[in-house]
């Protein structure tokens, strides 16, 4: 219960300590002109152009974007040298030509305390993989790449690391009190799966992060581990790896990503107030007054930009949607329409066109922003979170491996009927584009591209939830989720399973990013060539 009668407000120990953990966060040294790493503006333009154009294939969060890029960087580099040596100027240099980081915002300084990673990495990968199978050196490898690329980006952008990191570990601290597994006793493992939960959730990281947070709350950077650490942790680190993959894999995690999700709005908000207001945090947090004000200005800001992010989200899921999927298939349509059938029906391909990205701007259009009902919610329940009173905590939630089935018979009847039901709107649809002279292949076209649309447009309403404290749904959102699952579902198969084998990633990955990059990296020495030759003749 909230308790927004109060003038003041007791914060609690965990606000507290994220206080004065955010406090404590020095802000990375500016470089000076002698020892920052520049590119020229020549170099920057192809790679940061290349960067946007394979980003636009490969549809992801936007804050594992640049982790992504890392390890893609790292890969094809240590695929030509295994030693590593000398890679970290060449991953630094791509890093900046695609703007991952701001012109001169990096030292050589960084290069070499990432060259000192590189080499601690790949020294522990043998030792480590020696005398494995081929199917462990995989997982070793795989799982080693996660934390190089996780701790390379951490190393070169600390501030903004360790932020996310305190605030990921307060949400933790804070909800983890409130959670009581019926069937789990191992009180780590508990801890495990909860830090998991809020690292998935909250700070919304993927399998490469979430392995190395959880390597990181276990052991610490592997940078800062001794030799004689490593050699331990060498002997048994299969092991641990199979531990950390399958704390993300358990399914505990559902339960928990829905509790953590619930909450979600009013930490988001909370993080927000503590970014632009940290040196005036606690008298903004112990005063009711001021702390309502600011809630509703920084919500009033979110919802606002919560209207651009759907435009900005559409937009991009339509390219990837076009470049990915749609541009392969109508292409394939011609061909096939004139093999198969002996002519081409130009209509059912405008429709092919036109029709799902019009049916994506209609989803978008109709979704809205969080109200000011929303805004209060919000504002309870960070009283709630932050208030010293530990009747927040107590109230538990109830979290079981997997939830217990109640009428088995009825929901084995639902599942039947839910498949029936899968056949007839797939039907219907069949039906409908028989009257519009639609073959085969633009049928199956149809229906591909639609339910890849619907299911984007589905991710990207979701945007408009990320500040919404959901009580209740509308009375016939049951019904609708249930014939629109369908669809859905086979959109999520073919944008993430089929996705998996995505043909323009392919290509760029493997044919064109290495030779793209070399004449990026030409072009770069032969500016530097240039630049040193005028300095000689310069007075």
């Amino acid at each position: 219960m909230s308790k927004s009668t109060q003038e003041s407000i007791k914060l609690s120990v965990y606000t507290k300590a994220l206080i004065d953990l955010l406090k404590s966060i020095k802000p990375k040294p500016k470089a000076d002109e002698l020892s920052k790493v520049e590119v020229s503006s020549t170099a920057s333009f192809f790679g940061l152009f290349y960067e946007k154009l394979r980003n636009s294939i490969e549809y992801k969060e936007q804050n594992l974007i640049r982790r992504s890029a890392i390890e893609r960087i790292l890969k094809r580099r240590l695929a030509l040298n295994p030693t590593g040596k000398d890679e970290a100027e060449n991953l630094i240099r791509e890093l900046l030509w695609a703007r991952y980081f701001p012109p001169g915002s990096l030292t050589y300084s960084d290069i070499s305390q990432v060259q000192q990673l590189l080499d601690k990495y790949i020294v522990f990968y043998r030792k480590t993989a020696r005398g494995k199978s081929r199917q462990d050196k995989i997982l070793i490898s795989e799982f080693i790449m996660s934390l190089l690329s996780c701790e390379i980006e951490e190393t070169l952008a600390p501030e903004q690391s360790l932020k996310q990191e305190y605030f990921n570990y307060f949400v933790f601290q804070v909800l983890k009190g409130r959670i009581k597994f019926e069937d789990l006793t191992d009180e780590s493992l508990q801890e495990l799966y909860v830090f998991a939960a809020v690292d998935k959730t909250f700070s919304k990281s993927d399998t490469h992060y979430l392995r190395y947070h959880i390597f990181k709350l276990l052991y610490g950077r592997l940078q800062d581990l001794s030799q004689s650490d490593l050699n331990k942790l060498a002997l048994t680190f299969l092991k641990e790896i199979k531990l950390i993959n399958s704390a993300i894999s358990s399914s505990y995690l559902d339960q928990l990503s829905k509790f953590v999700k619930f909450d979600r709005p009013a930490f988001y908000i909370l993080q927000d107030l503590f970014d632009q207001n940290l040196k005036d945090i606690e008298r903004i947090l112990t005063n009711e007054a001021v702390l309502r004000e600011k809630v509703v200005e920084i919500c009033n800001m979110r919802y606002e930009q919560t209207q651009k992010k759907l435009s900005s989200a559409a937009f991009k899921s339509l390219v990837y949607v076009f470049v990915t999927k749609m541009l392969f298939a109508i292409i394939l349509e011609f061909p096939l329409s004139a093999f198969l059938y002996g002519q081409v029906e130009y209509f059912p391909i405008v429709i092919n066109s036109l029709f799902p990205p019009t049916l994506l701007y209609i989803i978008v259009s109709l979704t809205n922003v969080p109200s000011h009902d929303n805004t209060e919610r919000i504002y309870e329940r960070i009283v709630d979170i932050i208030n010293a009173d530990a009747s927040y905590e107590r109230a538990k939630v109830f979290v079981t491996r997997k939830p217990k089935e109640k009428k088995p018979i009825l929901k084995l009847g639902f599942t039947i009927f839910y498949g029936f039901t899968f056949f007839v709107v797939l039907l219907l649809i069949s039906n409908l584009l028989d009257l519009l002279n639609f073959n085969l292949i633009s049928k199956s076209l149809f229906i591909f591209f639609v339910s890849v649309v619907s299911f984007f447009a589905y991710r990207v309403r979701g945007i408009a939830n990320e500040y919404r404290v959901i009580y209740k749904r509308p009375i016939f959102s049951p019904i609708i989720d249930f014939f629109s699952m369908p669809i859905l579902s086979l959109g999520k198969f073919f944008s993430q399973e089929i996705g998996r084998l995505n043909f323009f990633i392919i290509i760029f990955d493997f044919l064109i990013e290495a030779p793209f990059k070399l004449l990026v990296e030409i072009i770069e020495e032969w500016v530097r060539f240039v630049r040193t030759k005028k300095e000689e003749i310069m007075p």
